[in-house]
């Protein structure tokens, strides 16, 4: 107990407490001021579900964490097996890859936004200046186009350390494994497929499971790009909170999708992990 006591207070103050005191407040009648006016019971989430925009909003966050979390493990995974390999300029390259995820996550998507600006973006005056566009098109100014701009910068973001924590999956596996395959005639990919992905299954769950939670809870990089968007056209459940809480004032019904938010995310997680079993043996 001396040892895990700390540990065991940290979890309690900072995840037990505030888990306990969403799901209180969310059975709450809160003024817009938060003012406590009694139990709302199960009103707030009544009032959650009687939103026409939520199935929507529900299908944009499938689609959001789904394209981040897929794209970024690809990418990353095809990024680490390049940096595992011996060339010149290798530590300058693998210094690089680490700069999306040293700047500010809101200060990337501020470039992105300004870049791509119809006026005045360098992105947009680019494509003009090539032909390929007559004059600048607002890439952030509709809710389709501003999304994918999103789902493009949440991968920027997550491929730092997605790809890092890949990489030290791949540099923890023996040499002998791969050398072993490749006496027995086995080609590149089926190296890869059979021998190393097999061995990289408990890094991959890492890296997905980390991932699923930054882009679910993700707000900055779609606060910034598709905040000024009228209407829910590319909302997810993340950022309707935000809206309930800052346009809407309705901070019961906020914190009913907080806690939807949470068990969301919980399921999600339990799926993978049950389908994936990430601990399981591998046999080498």
């Amino acid at each position: 107990m001396p040892w895990i006591g700390p540990t065991l207070v940290l979890i309690i103050a900072i995840v037990a407490f505030p888990v306990g005191y969403m799901l209180w407040t969310s059975t709450r009648d809160l003024s817009q001021y938060g003012q406590d006016r009694g139990s709302a019971g199960l009103g707030n989430y009544r009032a959650l579900f009687e939103i026409e925009e939520l199935g929507s909003v529900l299908l944009h966050t499938v689609v959001w964490v789904a394209a981040v979390v897929g794209i970024t493990l690809v990418l990353s995974a095809a990024l680490a097996q390049f940096l595992n390999k011996q060339f010149p300029g290798r530590t300058a390259v693998r210094m690089a890859i680490l700069v999306p995820w040293a700047a500010s996550v809101v200060m990337t998507t501020t470039i992105f936004y300004y870049m791509l600006d119809p006026d005045v973006g360098i992105a947009n005056r680019f494509l003009v200046d090539i032909g390929l566009l007559d004059r600048g098109y607002g890439f952030t100014k509709q809710p389709t186009q501003a999304f994918i701009v999103a789902i493009v910068v949440g991968v920027f973001v997550s491929i730092p350390f997605t790809t890092y924590t890949i990489l030290a999956g791949l540099q923890g596996i023996p040499a002998e494994i791969v050398e072993a395959g490749r006496v027995d005639g086995a080609s590149a990919w089926q190296r890869y497929w059979h021998l190393l992905l097999p061995q990289l299954r408990p890094a991959i769950a890492v890296a997905t499971i980390i991932n699923i939670i930054n882009a679910f809870n993700s707000l900055p990089i779609l606060k910034v790009l598709t905040g000024s968007i009228a209407g829910f056209g590319a909302d997810t459940t993340t950022t309707l909170t935000f809206k309930l809480i800052q346009q809407n004032q309705q901070l019961d019904t906020a914190a009913a999708m907080s806690v939807l938010n949470f068990v969301l995310i919980m399921v999600i997680i339990a799926i993978y992990v049950k389908v994936i079993k990430p601990t399981r043996e591998v046999d080498a």
